[in-house]
């Protein structure tokens, strides 16, 4: 069956400061229509322009990861874009009147929680993934930064990250398919180490970060109180005790998870792989990752999709079919000059994949464009309405006795002509479970695997015939 793109059922407003500005910001999470992806806008700023999620537009990765585009930036984008894709939220358009994303609590979950509580639109586009063919790896060797994308049905990760710490040590996290983030993952907060907070400041970051929205991680025992004090007040949280009671956390902040940290860095690769700009469908193994690892990944994993996109789908119409010519008779009505069915290729639980040869000896070629043949755009159509009625029988115990007929034709789109010579594979899918006898399908038409002509059709199938 095939998954449809979702979006939110009505907008999300927050409030809170960026971690490292220091600003308070108010959000909106807008709901957007079919294909629109994830963009930001900076309502503050003349014109309010748009910034669209996307890894090329990726100026910085010091401690988050900033986008630039319109002559506008947005900051630490990271988490709420984890939190849109742990949703599976494929379209929304977020609105900040500042420049960063608040922080919240350091992790996702404040952005889940607000976004699960207004609910979901499910929307009349399909959800295209990104699938792999072949294995990517991607290092610095420099930073020992190591990635890797191998072929999945699901969209795994499994991150391991080593900071050299006695505190830390080497940490491993594991997110089997995106269904798990929301409770193993989304609630992990971000963590710094003791020894960078005094360089943070000085370099004018982390003005929003507070004890509530991140972990402290401190590496060594006998910390002094004078230490803490000038830190506390560097961080313009003067009053504020800092505890450490031994190596550990500051202020003994209890963690969610003893490998929370590395759950936190699985939470960053999915916010900072979101800028693909489509859903993945793979296993991702990351070592010692970052957001400068995590977007430069990001990109080899889009260079190969839009190379795969370009090279078009790939069917192996050398392999034995399932359903040849004389399979398709016994379960079509449908004779020369009708049938438009020419094999089967596969043919699975919710999908189906047909075979029509275009040749100049088809009889319509007599009277349709003499001199400049064009295989006319309403058989295409019905070609895939057969394939799909193949689909729909092949489902039934006794298929000669019933026929299919045509309810509804929706979003027909004819890409390109047609012509003898031409092999069209058709790939149908069940939009959803088939019931009393109706069967609605979405499906497109290729020519070497790039799409001419696609459409949504609704048949019914009926028993009219005896033995």
């Amino acid at each position: 069956m095939a998954e449809m793109q979702r979006t939110l059922k009505e907008p999300v407003l927050l409030s809170g400061v960026g971690l490292h500005t220091g600003e308070k910001v108010n959000l909106e999470i807008v709901p957007a229509k079919e294909n629109h992806g994830y963009k930001f806008q900076r309502v503050d700023l003349d014109g309010e322009p748009i910034i669209k999620a996307d890894c090329d537009l990726v100026v910085a990765t010091d401690r988050g990861t900033t986008l630039e585009q319109n002559g506008a930036r947005v900051y630490t984008t990271e988490h709420i874009l984890a939190a849109l894709y742990g949703c599976q939220v494929d379209n929304a358009l977020i609105k900040i009147d500042g420049p960063e994303i608040p922080i919240m609590d350091g992790s996702s979950q404040l952005f889940i929680d607000a976004i699960d509580a207004v609910g979901y639109e499910d929307q009349n586009a399909e959800r295209i993934y990104l699938e792999l063919e072949e294995n990517i790896a991607w290092e610095d060797l420099e930073k020992g930064i190591e990635f890797l994308a191998v072929p999945d049905t699901n969209y795994r990760i499994t991150v391991m990250v080593d900071y050299k710490s006695p505190v830390l040590g080497t940490q491993h996290a594991s997110m089997y398919n995106i269904g798990e983030f929301k409770k193993e993952i989304a609630p992990c907060r971000t963590f710094v180490f003791l020894r960078e907070l005094e360089f943070l400041a000085q370099n004018n970051l982390i003005k929003g970060g507070s004890l509530d929205n991140a972990i402290v991680l401190v590496e060594r025992e006998n910390v002094g109180r004078e230490e803490l004090d000038r830190l506390a007040k560097m961080l313009g949280k003067e009053g504020v005790k800092f505890e450490v009671e031994g190596a550990g956390v500051l202020n003994s902040t209890k963690l969610q998870f003893e490998n929370e940290p590395a759950r936190h860095k699985l939470l960053d690769i999915v916010g900072d792989l979101a800028l693909i700009g489509r859903p993945v469908k793979a296993h991702i193994l990351g070592a010692r990752p970052g957001h400068s690892g995590n977007v430069r990944f990001a990109k080899v994993l889009k260079e190969y999709m839009k190379s795969k996109d370009k090279a078009g789908r790939y069917f192996d119409l050398t392999k034995k079919p399932v359903y040849d010519i004389n399979d398709i008779e016994s379960m079509l009505p449908h004779r020369f000059p009708f049938l438009m069915v020419d094999k089967v290729m596969e043919i699975h639980e919710e999908s189906i994949i047909g075979v029509k040869n275009i040749t100049m000896n088809e009889p319509i070629f007599t009277g349709h464009f003499p001199g400049n043949p064009v295989f006319p755009g309403v058989l295409q159509v019905e070609a895939m309405a057969q394939v799909g009625g193949i689909f729909a029988l092949s489902k039934l115990d006794d298929p000669h006795l019933y026929s299919t007929y045509f309810m509804k034709i929706d979003k027909v789109k004819f890409k390109q002509k047609v012509i003898p010579g031409d092999t069209v594979v058709f790939e149908l899918k069940l939009s959803s479970p088939i019931r009393r006898g109706l069967v609605d399908m979405s499906g497109v038409g290729y020519v070497n695997g790039v799409p001419v002509v696609e459409a949504q059709m609704l048949a019914q199938v009926i028993k009219d015939k005896t033995e």
